[in-house]
Formats: C-alpha cells, sequence, structure tokens
C-alpha cells in the first residue's frame, strides 16, 4: 500500500503479510477509500487463509475470525461488508479443502482488484458525457487512484472527460479534518498535469454565487437503496448550495458502493472519528488536549439534491430504486 497518511511530502510504500496488518491499516486510514478498502479487505482475506495450516480440520474458525477483524475496521464504507460477503460465498464454496479454498480465495480477490479498475474506466466512459468544454468542476474529498484500485471514481471521470481532450479545471476543496483534498486529490491531478486549484471547505458557496463553478462532482461511500448517498462530512452542504445555485451534482460510485440493506440514508451508519483530528494535524497543534471535539467522517446527502449517480451501468437520474434494482439484477446496461 502507498502510505496515504504521509502524502503529498513523502511516497512511502508499506508490505504486509498478514490480515491484522491490513486491518490496521485500513483502521489508521493507511488506505482509505470504499473501493480501495474492499480490495485491501478483500487482499487481507486471503493473506489470512493463506495462514491456515492445510491438514487444519476446522478452517471456518479462523476463517470467522479473519472477517470480523477486517470487518471492524470502518463501518461506513459498504464496499468493506460487500467485498467480505464476496469471500464468504467462495470459502463456503470449498468446504474443507484448504489448498483449493486458498487458490479460490485468492483468484477472488485478485478478481475484486481487476474488476474495480475495470468498473472505474466504465465509469469514467459514462460519466465523462455530463462535463462540457470549459468547465470548472467542484470536488470533495478524494475519489481518484487513490480510494480505488485505480482510475477513480469522480476523479475517473474527469481524467476520461480530459484525456478526451476537454478543457477543464478542478476546484478541490481541503476536505477538513483529513485534508484528503489538499493532500490526495491535488496531488493525484498535479501528477497527470490536470489544472487544479485548492480552497478551503468554506470558499464553496462564494464560488458557486460568483459563477466560478459549473458542476460539482463528489465519490461515495455508501448509498442507500432510494439513492441517499454517504460521502465525507461536508458533502451535503455543498449539495445544498449546489441546489440553491442550480450546478449539476453529481455522485460517480460503483455498484458495490450500494447497500440494498439501507432503505434510505438514516439507515447507514456514520462513523465518528478520533477528536485529535480536529485538535490539530500531524505534529501542529490548534487547540487543547482538553477541547471537546464532535468527529464525525459522513454526512447523508438526500437523492432529491443529487442530479445523477454515475454507475458502471448508467446514471441514475430517477426512480432510483428500480434503476438500482435493474441494475443490479442485470436488467439494464
Amino acid at each position: 500500500m502507498l502510505d496515504q497518511r504521509k502524502l503529498p511530502f513523502e511516497e512511502v510504500m508499506i508490505e504486509h503479510s498478514n490480515y491484522l496488518e491490513v486491518a490496521s491499516s485500513i483502521k489508521n486510514m493507511v488506505i482509505r477509500g470504499a473501493p480501495a478498502i474492499g480490495v485491501a479487505a478483500a487482499m487481507g482475506v486471503a493473506l489470512g487463509i493463506n495462514e491456515i495450516s492445510d491438514k487444519e480440520k476446522d478452517p471456518g474458525k479462523h476463517f470467522d475470525q479473519i472477517i470480523s477483524v477486517l470487518g471492524s475496521t470502518r463501518p461506513t464504507a459498504v464496499n468493506l461488508f460487500w467485498a467480505v460477503e464476496e469471500m464468504t460465498k467462495v470459502f463456503k464454496s470449498c468446504g474443507n479443502d484448504i489448498a483449493l479454498l486458498k487458490k479460490k480465495i485468492l483468484d477472488k480477490a485478485l478478481e475484486i482488484k481487476e474488476n474495480d479498475e475495470k468498473t472505474n474506466k466504465l465509469i469514467g466512459t459514462i460519466g465523462k458525457k455530463a462535463i462540457k468544454d470549459g468547465d470548472s468542476i467542484l470536488t470533495h474529498c478524494n475519489a481518484g487512484a487513490l480510494a480505488t484500485a485505480g482510475y477513480g471514481t469522480a476523479l475517473g471521470v474527469i481524467r476520461s472527460a480530459y484525456t478526451e481532450g476537454k478543457n477543464i479545471s478542478v476546484i478541490a476543496g481541503e476536505t477538513r479534518p483529513f485534508l484528503q483534498g489538499a493532500r490526495l486529490t491535488v496531488w493525484e491531478l498535479q501528477k497527470e498535469n490536470i489544472p487544479v486549484t485548492l480552497i478551503t471547505d468554506n470558499m464553496s458557496g462564494y464560488l458557486m454565487s460568483s459563477g466560478k463553478i459549473d458542476l460539482i462532482l463528489v465519490g461515495a461511500d455508501r448509498i442507500a437503496l432510494n439513492g441517499d448517498t454517504a460521502n465525507k462530512i461536508g458533502t451535503y452542504s455543498i449539495a445544498v448550495l449546489a441546489k440553491y445555485h442550480n450546478i449539476p451534482f453529481y455522485v460517480a460510485a460503483p455498484l458495490s458502493t450500494i447497500d440494498i440493506n439501507s432503505a434510505t440514508g438514516n439507515e447507514i451508519p456514520i462513523e465518528e472519528r478520533s477528536g485529535d483530528e480536529v485538535r490539530g494535524f500531524l505534529d501542529q497543534r490548534t487547540t487543547g488536549p482538553e477541547t471537546r471535539v464532535f468527529n464525525p467522517a459522513f454526512d447523508v446527502t438526500p437523492f432529491e439534491l443529487i442530479t445523477g449517480i454515475i454507475t458502471e451501468s448508467g446514471i441514475i437520474r430517477t426512480d432510483p430504486e428500480d434503476r438500482i434494482k435493474n441494475m443490479l439484477t442485470k436488467k439494464e446496461y
């Protein structure tokens, strides 16, 4: 894994050899972004299964421990639980054949990784049609290659439009308190020479009122069946502002980010993180250690504020529940 806590100042790779290390990296934000967390969890399961003795009579107890540890790392990103469920299906199909189990689990983990990158490129191909030549695009948090197996969701759409030759520019909100926009999104776009300007999160309303934003494009950590979308804290505020200023607001996410067990956004669990993330950053403190902090990592944007949800099977603009069910049953492409 590329240690995202150290970007943009250092590019440090961390190699993991067991599932406990993977779980720690997910929990401690070495890797983040819903699709990337799902891929990492699948790889973690593969590492855990690889540790089981070929003579083990009851691999189930080991498997349950592995998925319990990985599943407890981050509560909001549904791709984590989707990946664990995919690995569970493979486990159940192998019985007690350890050699077969190790092979099938590894194959599935690699398939999830490869499919994620393919899916992101499809999202980019579909989503770039929503971007016009000359658009200035506001994005929040990081939904790029760093948040996925590669290419990105929201940034994948931007990459596709830029590669096609559209003259576009990006405005990246810094994304307090972990600064994923300032540290990660800007870093990614600069690497590819895509024009990007950094702003503080509380500047977006002013820019919208000044006519400096044509389109908003964000990722997602979990999407409910009715289209309500959980994304990084601050996304809801941007969506409200976009609605007032009649600016299109798009979400880009793979179908694996949809949680059919959450009927509405009210049922999406919201992770609350350490107050130390707000009391300062890295070694710089901005308030005393006794300061009371509330630090939810995500908020939920109602579907009525969303112009469209860009998936690998199309853009959901209306009737989200029916469209989602059709897409998930592969009746619609």
